[in-house]
């Protein structure tokens, strides 16, 4: 794994989101392709809050803190728990990007981490190295996530026309 690499990941695609969700119209962002489906202001929300309350903190837990407890989460009760589809999109992108700062900040501090530091989790045990690398795969799948509701929105904002000319999806 190479760390610097990884920051600089999270970095591009922090502006990669930020890309994929500026200048949505609120119909688009809270709209799902079904009820089960997550909009992109849930999506956008989900970010915002594992990033400061799931990777970033377990990060630290583990490198910095780990006498400390594993603190639990819950994502996909937060999404209604925290009424994520009420929020104003452009506010909750800006808390999503605010916090991915902090993060870059808080990895470029770090001194030397030991990302073999194994940590037991109520789920088995997990290193530092386990939750970056993470960290960053989480990105890449809400950023499909976000490209798939881009174009279920496309497909169903054209009808009665047709997409398939664009190719196969």
């Amino acid at each position: 794994m190479n760390p610097e690499l990884f920051t600089t990941q999270l970095a591009q695609q922090a502006q990669t989101i930020r890309s994929l969700v500026q200048g949505v119209s609120p119909e688009q962002a809270r709209w799902k392709p079904e009820a089960q489906s997550w909009s992109i202001l849930e999506v956008t929300n989900h970010l915002y809050d594992e990033e400061r309350e799931d990777f970033r903190a377990h990060l630290e837990n583990i490198l910095l803190q780990p006498s400390q407890p594993w603190a639990r989460i819950d994502p996909q009760g937060w999404v209604t728990q925290r009424e994520y589809n009420q929020r104003d999109l452009a506010q909750s992108l800006q808390n999503f990007l605010d916090e991915r700062q902090k993060s870059l900040a808080w990895l470029q501090g770090l001194i030397t981490p030991d990302w073999q530091t194994l940590f037991n989790t109520p789920f088995g045990p997990i290193t530092a190295g386990d939750v970056f690398a993470a960290w960053v795969a989480h990105d890449l799948l809400h950023i499909r996530q976000l490209v798939e509701l881009h174009y279920a929105y496309t497909v169903q904002s054209a009808q009665p026309f047709q997409v398939y000319y664009a190719g196969d999806w």
